[in-house]
């Protein structure tokens, strides 16, 4: 890492690893089928979450201009509202809906994340650039020209989070969907690999949200606006870059003591595993079955398996055994009374307490009147949560990437049920023939819940056929969402 003289004022070259991204951005051609055909089943997914999110007051709230009354006619068409933003609002309210079940794609390496959440940005600035180039008889973006930046962003996001944990120096995963936000909407708005180096760097000097509202004892809803209010703070940098020609500061990793390194990750440089392509677009984890911390997906399956064996005998449990990953252990194994929503959705004990009792696990299973239920509590007071250390190494492997975990029940009797142990999700690419079906099935029910039903045939029709929904201008489908 080369460090420049804290004395001098020469401005050295861009630090490497933003040059790397804005190289990566402009240049790169994408040329894999795989990674377009899942940027369209995750576009279509992340969708379905934002209008499942509308059925949740918290939620909705936000959804607005910042200043009641502070709309731009013409402008972002927030799904599943009549709200007409300017594109850095628009950008936290899409973030906001897309995230807030926590039931979207997901990344999990040293870092977690979910590389969706990029989509606040990229079709709150794709819609705005879209209709004015209809307004000025120019060209609009298509959906295709979205899935480009899409797989583009979930690379940059996934390729950082592989070797770089901002976890452990306390900084929430959200600073890289800023990162990757900045740099493909700054590309979109027309701005050059100068431009995207500028604008990266303003993320990097912005360093990150603490990651306080996701852990006990402060665990709260913020962590549900956090990604909006990421992809905010991105169309910022990129607009500032790309139409105003602010200035870019350099050094902004690398800088002796003012630079992110020094300041923010205790002086160590960032590592990569691999350079950018079309990797984690082709391998990204979907959230089908289970508005769930990914962490604990598997398990929920276990639980659902063993429902049938242990429903009716709640009351003869002696023990609940449940083994997990390093980082399961680390962010969702808790105990205690749970305060909210944001809490339950962050319990590992909690998520296999409802399916364990009830076959099920839905987003309105978080809520205070469900939660009341006082056999959950009995349950989570029983249960052992302990590092399976295999499950560890798998979810590291780079051509593994499991999400392992396992559920066994032993009763007061000495018998026990099996133990239920399942590696990898049915999001995982290794299920997606069984997936798929299922996430379309997600996102039919989700638009059915919202959308009037001609509107919903409408939106499937596209849907259905690739080259038509990839060939649709932006705000056409923007258009198919608004309420």
């Amino acid at each position: 890492m080369a460090h420049h003289d804290i004395r001098s004022a020469k401005r050295p070259d861009p630090d490497q690893p933003m040059r790397d991204i804005a190289d990566y951005v402009v240049d790169y051609r994408i040329d894999s089928a795989e990674a377009y055909e899942t940027a369209r089943y995750m576009l279509m997914d992340s969708l379905g979450c934002a209008m499942l999110a509308m059925k949740f007051p918290e939620c909705v709230k936000h959804l607005g201009p910042v200043v009641p009354g502070a709309t731009m006619p013409g402008g972002v068409r927030v799904p599943g509202t009549s709200h007409e933003l300017d594109p850095v609002q628009a950008a936290f309210a899409i973030g906001t809906q897309i995230r807030w079940l926590d039931f979207n794609d997901t990344w999990l390496a040293a870092e977690w994340g979910h590389p969706s959440d990029n989509l606040g940005a990229i079709l709150s600035v794709a819609d705005y650039l879209s209709r004015k180039a209809e307004r000025e008889r120019g060209t609009p973006l298509t959906v295709r020209d979205v899935l480009t930046a899409a797989i583009k962003a979930h690379e940059i996001q996934g390729c950082y989070a592989l070797k770089n944990s901002f976890n452990r120096v306390g900084l929430d995963h959200v600073i890289l969907v800023r990162l990757a936000s900045t740099a493909v909407t700054t590309h979109m708005l027309g701005g050059d690999k100068d431009a995207i180096v500028t604008a990266v760097s303003h993320s990097w000097i912005d360093n990150g949200a603490l990651r306080t509202y996701r852990h006990a004892p402060n665990t709260g809803p913020r962590k549900s606006w956090a990604a909006g209010d990421a992809c905010r703070r991105a169309v910022i940098h990129a607009l500032n870059a790309a139409d105003k020609g602010v200035v870019g500061y350099p050094s902004a990793l690398t800088a002796k003591t003012w630079g992110f390194y020094d300041v923010a990750f205790k002086g160590k440089p960032f590592e990569f595993e691999r350079p950018f392509g079309s990797y984690v677009m082709e391998n990204v984890l979907f959230k089908i079955s289970y508005p769930a911390e990914f962490h604990a997906q598997t398990a929920v399956e276990c639980a659902m398996q063993l429902h049938p064996q242990v429903a009716g005998r709640l009351e003869q449990i002696e023990r609940i055994v449940i083994e997990t990953q390093e980082a399961g252990c680390r962010i969702i194994d808790k105990t205690g009374p749970l305060a909210n929503y944001a809490d339950r959705d962050h319990c590992i004990q909690y998520m296999v307490a409802v399916p364990l009792i009830f076959g099920r696990l839905t987003a309105d299973d978080y809520s205070d009147a469900v939660a009341a239920d006082p056999r959950i509590d009995a349950l989570r007071q029983l249960m052992e949560v302990k590092e399976n250390p295999q499950f560890t190494r798998d979810y590291f492997d780079p051509d593994k990437r499991y999400i392992g975990n396992s559920v066994q029940v032993f009763f007061k009797d000495g018998s026990s049920t099996e133990k239920v142990s399942i590696d990898y999700p049915i999001g995982h690419r290794k299920r997606r023939a069984e997936g798929i079906p299922v996430l379309l099935r997600k996102f039919e029910g989700a638009l059915a819940g919202h959308l009037p039903a001609r509107r919903v045939e409408a939106i499937l029709a596209a849907c259905r056929d690739p080259g038509r929904f990839e060939a649709m201008p932006v705000h056409r489908l923007m258009d198919l969402f608004a309420s």
